[in-house]
């Protein structure tokens, strides 16, 4: 029966095992004697080999993890799909990466790669990586990463991850200006390396959304959001993100210059369907705090609960967006919602704007008292306020 299998089930079955057991299944049948060489999909992790638990067997284990690898590859066709995982500090697995990538960019074949890597050491990509031209989804975590000036393009790359990459404005501004077809960009977690002095950022949300107009998604985290704010943002971007569907961005929604950024790009997206909103508790705490040390000298705030400096009674009046427009938008999701004021209107202005609006989903933040809660409920679905869709249903979720 197992025998009978087709190519594309036994392909799965094999892609869903640990490498060492996906070449025991050799000894099923003759049909699936050499199925694991065609397998589209490698996973490399430490677990591949066993030694004795002694530390002394490091080296030992290190060196059969090279042998493993390398006795794969050089059996294996080329895979379509290559994880390689160094997430167990316990082994160096980075200098095996490089030779692998070398190894797999004679044959061309990889169309998606994904690295983690332990996060106490960046290792730097090797320039090896940049060769590969028929990569169409990129994954890295945990690395150094600078494009080196012989690189070409990724023609066929579609989707970009960062989690904690090392990287300045410049390379960034150079690699995204090489990836034509790019349709979804993630920069995620702390981007150790970029060269941020608030006040002085030369690079911005203009300059990298002018090189990724086909961008379908664009996720940023509170760092970038920081980062590429800094230097301040137009009422609009002066090229529309005519494909841009889903956006999830870290926001400190009591700064005006990170929620300038948010609308600016939500203005700039006429197709948006899904807006997701990760309020920076970060940038929260710290205006709290300099709240807490200034109330001395007899300044005004916004709430009592967790007080922040006043901002502009009318920074999110609709009638300062006349021309925000989201005809499209589906789906608006705000994760730890403090139910500060700013906050709260910004939900409205959203709401006030969006004729398709099926659902709004608020993620409270664990310092929201039961009685702030009925209070929200009070403001968003009692008390009287412009609604373009009077059927967008209200979910608000505890921690």
């Amino acid at each position: 029966m197992i025998s009978t299998l087709p190519k594309n089930i036994i392909d799965n079955i094999l892609c869903l095992l640990p490498i060492r057991d996906a070449l025991r299944t050799s000894v099923l049948s003759n049909k699936w004697q050499y199925s694991w060489q065609s397998m589209p999909k490698l996973v490399f992790r430490g677990n591949m080999v066993t030694v004795s638990s002694d530390l002394l067997c490091g080296q030992l284990k290190n060196y059969k993890l090279a042998s493993a690898i390398f006795h794969v590859l050089l059996l294996h066709n080329g895979p379509e799909t290559l994880v390689f995982d160094c997430s167990d500090g316990r082994f160096r697995m980075q200098s095996e990466f490089s030779r692998v990538i070398r190894y797999l960019a004679k044959g061309n074949k990889v169309k998606e790669l994904y690295f983690y890597n332990n996060n106490n050491s960046f290792y730097k990509i090797p320039i090896s990586f940049f060769t590969l031209q028929s990569l169409e989804v990129v994954h890295l975590e945990d690395c150094a990463f600078e494009p080196p000036l012989t690189f070409n393009k990724f023609s066929r790359l579609k989707v970009m991850t960062f989690v904690n990459v090392e990287v300045s404005a410049e390379m960034l501004q150079r690699f995204l200006s090489k990836c034509p077809l790019l349709e979804y960009l993630a920069l995620d977690g702390d981007p150790l390396g970029v060269d941020f002095v608030e006040g002085e950022n030369k690079f911005t949300f203009v300059d990298l959304l002018q090189y990724v107009p086909l961008i379908k998604s664009l996720n940023t985290s509170k760092y970038y959001m920081k980062y590429l704010s800094a230097g301040g943002m137009p009422h609009k971007l002066p090229t529309t993100l005519a494909n841009l569907k889903h956006l999830l961005s870290d926001v400190c929604l009591v700064k005006q210059n990170e929620i300038s950024s948010a609308l600016c790009m939500i203005r700039s997206a006429p197709l948006l369907v899904e807006i997701t909103i990760m309020v920076n508790m970060l940038l929260l705490m710290v205006a709290a705090l300099y709240t807490f040390i200034d109330m001395f000298s007899n300044q005004m705030y916004d709430n009592e609960t967790f007080p922040t400096p006043r901002t502009p009674t009318n920074f999110l009046d609709l009638e300062g967006y006349p021309d925000l427009k989201l005809d499209h938008l589906e789906m608006l999701e705000i994760q730890e919602f403090s139910n500060l004021p700013l906050e709260m209107e910004f939900v409205k202005l959203i709401m006030a704007k969006s004729p398709l609006l099926k659902k709004v989903r608020i993620v409270l933040r664990d310092n929201v008292s039961i009685d702030e809660e009925l209070k929200m409920l009070r403001d968003l679905v009692l008390l009287p306020f412009p609604r373009a869709s009077p059927s967008a249903r209200l979910t608000i979720v505890r921690p």
